[in-house]
């Protein structure tokens, strides 16, 4: 790549920008060289967004950034910026929201935007075609029309950046609360969700379908609320049919990025580590609402697939497996019935096609997506006796699979997307009785501790042992998370240390103490750019003001103090009317609201962790579904110890024995020892 390289990029640590250091386009990175040369030459920023996972992204460099043609058209007359939008997701959002401005729909990946040499955007639009195609306008034509309003229109590039300008204030900046926060808020929530689901398929609207979490979450906290059984029904829907589809991989495990058709039988072939993280949590809630057996076998193949396919050697997770290999799409993942009757045999290959849907003719460009449709209204016993033949036919066709050309992996390290994952091997872990997840998580933990976390200091990624970039809210917000989940599952009272830490360089280095509350995007002392985003709408992942609210929420339970309650309170309040406008894109902040609300469940144990009846009575409460769970286990306090957290006060243990105590709105149980009374209690 050095020797053939023609750009900056290959000097970049980033896996994307390295992919374009061959181009013929005289790429930059986003950084005072490019912005300053911008500037001198009064030419317009040619800014190109995308990641190393993104299949569209390939295709526009194969056509359009490998072409000397279109190459020499953009180094004569841009300036031109390559940007990782995993390194950067401050300059993707408000990019992508510029975009969206003058596309007047969501925008995507490759995203392809214009700027004034002050950044200012002033057009763009997501993927381009060398030649006209479709509706679509070449991307040579393109330049060139973007080059002629730039010299001989600045009048009208003016009024495009007046019009982002006030796109970008109406989305970025909260107008703060309309009404007082009420269940009525989440009421009216669910209702407009329940209209965007589909009840055939699952999944909100048509297609192309995401398995979008947040929504889902609150539709199972709104079923416990209203104790509408029907919002449950719909959620597990939404998860049979996505496990039983294309979406999900039924060899290797884990779950494709999202479903081109509104019934998930085809993906987009590539593998998120944060779409996973979050699926883990919600097939575990299935699991805990039906006990159902399929539900424990996708968290457990889909973390098998994360620990096979996407773990670094010490410990952490990259960011994603693309969807290519051999220059094609989902070539890794797609099967002949030929090729399944050549390495099963007739007769196994023969039952192995019917039950996955494999046809001669195929679902996808002559080949086969595996699914199974069916398999859900199978009997327990029909199951079980179909799975002893169908587990070892999938286990001898994902060490056939193995042979081929792999897609290539992302190997970005991200402390947002580790932490969730970190959080949902947890999880896992002390649901399923699992202790190799409890094992890897605490080793990855222990790897952004080491090196995203540095005096008092988040950082985005990790590369070759070092910290880099400003953390991102997101970036804070997790690990938090992830060390309030670490404490649970271990009782070791240094995790909610860090995480208090963790949780005050939220307060001092994103909390906008001028501006109402909530938290900016951005660190204080980042660098500047056209807006500075302060958000509740969720992206790939909930959004930063949801998940720091939900953490300062878990903070007041364990050691109540009310400076956490009225953070998250201001949270909340702040984006009320962002809520109230867009509940699908709001939902993880409604999750929250849901909590501030109900109030926790507080669920203490005192006893000694690793003692079998303490352990027992941890797995009861974490193998129920219960909104809003606060556990905290313990051994009895002295009198006078200044380390007992306020949550554990009080509680003492009868006859020596492990003794539960399940509390709500300042409210305790009398106290059980036996599991049956915990469990009954619950």
């Amino acid at each position: 790549m050095m020797e053939r390289a023609s750009n900056r990029l290959a000097f970049e640590s980033s896996p994307y920008l390295r992919q374009h250091a061959a181009n013929p386009v005289d790429w930059y990175p986003w950084g005072a060289e490019a912005l300053s040369r911008a500037k001198a030459e009064d030419k317009p920023i040619l800014l190109s967004i995308g990641y190393s996972a993104c299949h569209w992204c390939h295709v526009m460099a194969r056509e359009s950034f490998e072409n000397p043609e279109i190459a020499a058209l953009m180094n004569q007359h841009f300036i031109n910026i390559k940007v990782d939008r995993e390194e950067r997701p401050d300059l993707d959002d408000i990019y992508q929201k510029s975009a969206q401005v003058f596309t007047g729909r969501g925008g995507g990946w490759p995203l392809t935007m214009f700027l004034t040499p002050a950044q200012e955007p002033f057009y763009g639009g997501t993927y381009f075609p060398p030649v006209p195609r479709l509706s679509l306008p070449s991307f040579p034509d393109v330049l060139r029309g973007v080059l002629e309003a730039y010299r001989s229109h600045r009048d009208e590039v003016q009024k495009n950046i007046e019009r982002v300008q006030g796109g970008l204030l109406r989305v970025g900046v909260p107008t703060g609360p309309c009404q007082a926060l009420t269940e009525r808020l989440l009421e009216q929530a669910v209702s407009e969700l329940g209209q965007l689901f589909d009840p055939v398929h699952g999944g909100f609207g048509e297609g192309p379908k995401f398995p979008t979490v947040p929504p889902l979450s609150l539709m199972c906290l709104q079923s416990v609320r209203t104790k509408d059984s029907r919002l449950f029904g719909l959620v597990l829907l939404q998860l049979r049919r996505m496990a039983g589809g294309g979406l999900y991989d039924h060899l290797g495990g884990g779950f494709h990025r999202y479903s081109v058709d509104a019934e998930w039988k085809i993906p987009h072939f590539e593998k998120m580590l944060c779409d996973n993280a979050q699926l883990v949590r919600l097939y575990l809630d299935g699991w805990r609402l039906t006990k159902e057996e399929r539900f424990r076998q996708i968290v457990e193949e889909t973390l098998d697939y994360v620990r096979r396919e996407l773990m670094h050697s010490d410990g952490a997770f990259f960011a994603a497996q693309e969807a290519d290999s051999e220059g094609r799409e989902g070539a890794y993942f797609l099967w002949t019935h030929d090729e399944i009757v050549s390495e099963l045999g007739s007769d196994l290959g023969s039952e192995f096609c019917r039950a996955y849907g494999v046809t001669a003719e195929g679902n996808f460009e002559g080949k086969n997506v595996l699914q199974r449709l069916e398999g859900g209204s199978l009997t327990t016993e029909e199951q079980e006796a179909a799975e002893a033949i169908l587990k070892p036919a999938r286990e001898k066709l994902l060490a056939a699979r193995e042979r081929r050309v792999k897609p290539q992996r992302d190997e970005n390290i991200l402390t947002s997307w580790n932490a969730m994952m970190i959080s949902a091997m947890f999880d896992a872990a002390l649901t399923l009785n699992q202790p190799t997840y409890r094992a890897a998580a605490e080793k990855a933990l222990t790897f952004l501790l080491d090196y995203a976390f540095v005096h008092g200091r988040v950082y985005h990624t990790i590369v070759e042992g070092k910290g880099r970039f400003n953390g991102y809210l997101d970036d804070a917000a997790w690990l938090a998370t992830a060390l309030l989940d670490a404490f649970e599952a271990t009782s070791h009272r240094w995790y909610l240390d860090q995480a208090r830490l963790v949780t005050d360089s939220i307060e001092s280095n994103f909390w906008d103490k001028a501006g109402g509350g909530g938290c900016f995007f951005t660190s204080h002392d980042h660098e500047r750019l056209i807006q500075r985003m302060k958000t509740g709408t969720d992206s790939a992942i909930p959004s930063g003001n949801a998940v720091t609210a939900a953490v300062f929420l878990r903070l007041f339970s364990l050691t109540g103090e009310e400076r956490y309650h009225e953070r998250a309170g201001q949270i909340l309040r702040l984006f009320e009317r962002g809520m109230s406008q867009n509940p699908y894109g709001s939902a993880a902040l409604l999750c929250a609201v849901d909590w501030w609300l109900s109030g926790p469940k507080e669920i203490v144990i005192v006893g000694t962790r690793g003692n079998a009846a303490t352990e027992a009575m941890l797995r009861a409460v974490f193998q129920r579904f219960i909104p809003h769970r606060v556990v905290l286990v313990t051994e009895e306090a002295k009198a006078g110890d200044a380390y007992e957290l306020p949550l554990g006060k009080g509680k003492v243990s009868l006859n020596g024995r492990p003794t539960a105590y399940v509390c709500q709105r300042q409210t305790c149980s009398q106290p059980v020892v036996e599991l049956q009374q915990l469990e009954s209690t619950l």
